[in-house]
């Protein structure tokens, strides 16, 4: 497959709106995650490993905000042996339309399928699992807990919720650094001072992220009794969250 596009979307005076994902960020998905966020392939291969551990041979993966498919596709072979079935759901149109092309481009698509859904009204009875990578952050705190208590009720026994977000310190200097940090990362990865900024303003109103203990207090007031941190780089993080057998 080709080279993602760079993304040069905040290389520009102002920005005009609110972050969304339209055709402009479908084009340049990819190359936003590898550049965006931290150890982004270490995490895939991370949860592949828990995965493997938790999930029944013929179990059903749900892929929530799966965007171009870039995961599932990912977990596809990483776990080709395990006979498993993988459903990414997004209620983009031009992420679905890449993320299909991508799969016939694989040939992916006996094991990987799409569906354009809202995921906050999930309704997959007796999945495996549940991967939201990325996502929650995105809803507003009043839902998560009704979104997060209808992936519990969703999931078979024993069935893992994977959930990796952008976080927060509640001790100020703390996150002043971490932010400092993180936007080093990304002066690194060659997006310029500009670029970060308009970025940052533009997903002032649209992402909202929890802390660790509020996401972990968030998935326990829903039903999980086993949630831990299995990954946590400054002010990024992922949980796994089990439902008793």
């Amino acid at each position: 497959m080709d080279k993602p596009a760079k993304d040069t979307l905040f290389q520009i005076d102002s920005v005009e709106e609110d972050f969304v994902f339209n055709e402009h960020v479908v084009e340049v998905f990819d190359d936003m995650l590898d550049r965006s966020v931290p150890f982004y392939r270490e995490v895939i291969d991370s949860t592949a490993r828990l995965l493997d551990c938790f999930l029944n041979r013929g179990d059903t993966v749900y892929d929530l905000g799966c965007a171009t498919g870039t995961t599932l596709l990912e977990f596809s072979r990483l776990l080709e042996d395990r006979g498993l079935k993988f459903v990414g759901v997004d209620n983009s149109a031009p992420m679905l339309d890449k993320a299909r092309l991508k799969t016939e481009l694989y040939s992916k698509t006996e094991s990987l399928s799409f569906l354009e859904e809202d995921i906050t009204k999930i309704d997959h009875p007796e999945a495996g699992a549940f991967i939201v990578n990325y996502t929650l952050q995105f809803i507003r705190p009043l839902q998560r807990g009704d979104f997060v208590r209808q992936l519990y009720d969703n999931l078979r026994p024993g069935g893992v919720l994977l959930l990796s977000e952008k976080v927060i310190s509640h001790d100020r200097r703390l996150n002043r650094e971490y932010i400092a940090i993180y936007h080093r990362f990304k002066k690194k990865k060659g997006y310029s001072e500009l670029e970060i900024a308009k970025k940052r303003e533009a997903l002032e109103n649209v992402l909202i992220p929890f802390s660790i203990d509020e996401n972990k207090t968030l998935l326990k007031n829903c039903g999980f009794k086993s949630v831990d941190t299995y990954f946590q780089w400054f002010n990024f993080a992922s949980f796994i969250a089990v439902k008793p057998s």
